[in-house]
């Protein structure tokens, strides 16, 4: 997309900024005295689904390279449920996006699922991955909307 590397980073680093564009993300804060995008500091989110109901999650800043990129990992009893990254790539004339998510190790909400009907494993996962895919597509093209205006129609 067209838009000036440090507003596009700006947005990505703002934590709420998946809550403006999913439908299961609902809230999140920063925990203890963290403010900002720095490892180590930590941030719960809120979630719901109709499949799941509603839970929290807790999250740690994992990894951070101002203007480019940064990861967390969001943990449960057992470890580290999941992570997340946002990474940006300033070319000459555009900025290349890129949002990504990694199940596992641990166990999650997904697991109640598949311990129900472990046959199903491929297609729980599958179906769980989808959605995922949905809310990063929602994610980044409400970015471009933020950052480029919306589209226009011919």
């Amino acid at each position: 997309m067209r838009a000036d590397p440090a507003a596009v980073w700006a947005l990505l680093t703002d934590i709420s900024l998946p809550t403006r564009f999913s439908p299961e993300l609902q809230e999140v804060g920063w925990l203890g005295d963290a403010t900002t995008v720095e490892v180590g500091a930590r941030f719960s989110g809120r979630n719901q689904n109709d499949q799941r109901g509603e839970w929290i999650t807790e999250s740690e800043v994992t990894e951070h390279e101002p203007g480019r990129r940064w990861v967390w990992q969001v943990s449960g009893q057992e470890g580290v449920m999941a992570t997340w990254g946002f990474e940006l790539d300033p070319g000459r004339d555009s900025v290349t996006i890129r949002q990504w998510g990694r199940m596992g190790p641990a166990r999650s909400g997904l697991s109640a699922f598949i311990d129900a009907d472990p046959e199903r494993e491929g297609r729980v996962i599958s179906w769980r991955l989808d959605q995922w895919r949905a809310s990063m597509a929602e994610t980044l093209e409400g970015v471009k909307q933020i950052l480029e205006g919306p589209a226009e129609r011919a």
